[in-house]
């Protein structure tokens, strides 16, 4: 079916809710270690047309977002503790050993890839080139152990507003400066960036693309 043919209901809204970035250790939680040669971040574009609110209430979000546009969220929970859990150093000592999935990230995420986290954040989490095809780049995202990574995800406060009819699912994860997932659509949801910067674009119909311009660590909320 062609996608115009699919109500608005059914058509994704992303939001982004983007935590302040400050210098420092501090700010990236020891993430950005960029390889030889390679650049720590992305050039971020000096523009952006999605509007910025902070004093929301969910009557507003549902009349004015939740079934038309992209909005971005500031102030709405404190998860400055699961960001403190989220360093580097303290997500190494804590689950090190355990083994994560990996996917590819083109639009379907093919092709799957199990190791142990360690490895994944110490020889894969790397820059990479923008332009790098999607079945080429293998990250972290989602395919989440949810019982055996629990004394994390227990200390996450997902945003408050939620779509009547639907229940949440959290998707995790860690991926390196220049990676992304390439043009794709999905149901309504929330996508938290706990370190780095995440560009999501919304043409019309709602297919989007996502760019992390640092090594970032999210996590999202789908409504399904």
């Amino acid at each position: 079916m062609a996608l115009e043919a699919q109500p608005l209901l059914w058509l994704a809204l992303w939001t982004l809710a983007v935590l302040a970035r400050s210098s420092g250790e501090d700010a990236d939680g020891g993430w950005r270690r960029p390889g030889p040669g390679a650049p720590a971040a992305v050039t971020e574009e000096e523009h952006c047309t999605v509007e910025r609110r902070a004093d929301l209430s969910y009557a507003e979000f549902v009349q004015r977002y939740a079934f038309s546009r992209p909005v971005i969220l500031q102030g709405l929970t404190d998860n400055s503790r699961f960001r403190d859990l989220c360093t580097r150093q303290r997500l190494l000592a804590s689950f090190g050993d355990s083994v994560v999935r990996l996917s590819t990230a083109n639009t379907y995420s093919y092709q799957k890839v199990d190791l142990p986290f360690e490895k994944y954040v110490e020889q894969m989490l790397h820059p990479q080139d923008p332009i790098s095809m999607g079945n080429d780049t293998l990250y972290f995202f989602g395919d989440n152990n949810f019982t055996e990574w629990a004394s994390l995800f227990r200390h996450y406060s997902p945003p408050p507003f939620s779509l009547l009819g639907t229940t949440p699912a959290y998707s995790f994860g860690i991926a390196g400066a220049g990676s992304g997932v390439p043009f794709h659509w999905h149901g309504p949801g929330f996508s938290e960036v706990i370190y780095g910067r995440k560009v999501l674009y919304f043409p019309d119909r709602w297919w989007h693309a996502t760019l992390n311009l640092d090594t970032s660590v999210f996590i999202s909320t789908f409504l399904g």
